[in-house]
């Protein structure tokens, strides 16, 4: 059973309350001022195979719980939103037959909604439909941002619309940085064109999604959630329109060495050049080859990050209730 919330306008100026079925216990935590934490559903459907999907995405939700705050799932559902979803939901994200969900981003929200079936959605739904509920904090992987260029795409031009949903939607999105087989500078300066802060905790450096360190300076640093939350708070107070990103290193017994990482990224990225794999193809296809090339390490680095990014969504949900409670 679930809770439907009157329309909300998004930062895009639309209304997608109509299609938002928000789950009694997220409902009745917003209703509440408790702290609330989006997740996102693909990496359910076209992440990881069956059970470690379901197990990586329970134990992402018991994260958020353990840090205090409420999870909220988000997927697609005969053409409404689901913000949380119940342990059947999860069951058949997790068993659906290879193809038959839909990837739901921004610009495919539309033929999700209308289709029927189940949609999952990627970080640009999941923010869309966060938003619109009344949640500002989400915890993800890593953002979609700049690919590299290829002889079949030789511009830079294929450009992931999370980094335009970031532009537009103002939340505070925790990842692991970009993903780290994109163009990450040019996905910072794009970022930075579009008014997006990008701060690491912790550390001075950008995280490298499988790795610590992606080699390059976070354009802001802060030394823990706390300062995070001041940060955060700051940014969205202002009304600017934009999101702010907020990067995690992941676990550093379970992170691969910089080099490592970078030496799987260019010899996967090598193999499909040579395979003649691109466009919508690319992205799974590389996962899948860094994750032979790295004997599974990858997978591993992978599972820990979102769990541990989960977590620290968590944190910083409930140090932003706290300062605006202090602020009242």
């Amino acid at each position: 059973m679930s809770t439907n919330v009157g329309p909300r306008p998004t930062a895009a100026g639309g209304a997608v309350g109509d299609r938002l079925d928000v789950a009694p216990e997220v409902a009745a935590a917003l209703a509440a001022g408790r702290p609330v934490v989006a997740l996102e559903s693909t990496l359910i459907s076209h992440g990881l195979a069956y059970p470690a999907n379901l197990e990586v995405a329970t134990a992402s939700e018991a994260a958020v719980r353990e840090s205090g705050a409420v999870p909220a799932t988000v997927a697609i559902h005969d053409g409404r939103f689901k913000v949380g979803l119940d342990e059947a939901a999860f069951q058949a994200l997790a068993t659906a037959p290879r193809g038959s969900v839909m990837k739901a981003a921004r610009p495919s929200l539309s033929p999700a909604l209308a289709r029927g079936g189940w949609a999952a959605t990627t970080v640009s739904a999941t923010m869309i439909a966060a938003y619109a509920a009344g949640i500002r904090t989400f915890g993800t992987g890593g953002i979609g941002g700049v690919h590299r260029p290829t002889a079949a795409s030789p511009t830079t031009f294929d450009i992931s619309s999370d980094v335009d949903e970031l532009a537009r939607t103002p939340l505070a999105v925790v990842c692991a940085g970009p993903k780290a087989l994109l163009d990450v500078p040019n996905t910072l300066e794009v970022l930075e064109t579009r008014g997006v802060p990008v701060v690491a905790i912790g550390q001075e450096e950008l995280p490298g999604f499988y790795s610590r360190s992606a080699g390059i300076p976070a354009p802001h640093a802060v030394t823990d959630v706390a300062a995070a939350a001041a940060l955060v708070q700051t940014h969205l107070a202002l009304g600017l329109g934009s999101g702010i990103l907020v990067c995690v290193p992941p676990p550093a017994e379970l992170a691969l060495p910089e080099d490592v990482a970078r030496a799987a990224i260019e010899r996967a990225s090598a193999d499909a050049e040579a395979a003649g794999v691109h466009g919508p193809d690319l992205t799974p296809w590389l996962l899948a080859r860094i994750a032979e090339v790295t004997e599974g390490a990858s997978v591993r680095a992978n599972t820990a990050l979102i769990v541990n990014n989960a977590r620290v969504a968590g944190q910083l949900a409930v140090a932003l209730i706290a300062a605006a409670a202090e602020r009242r």
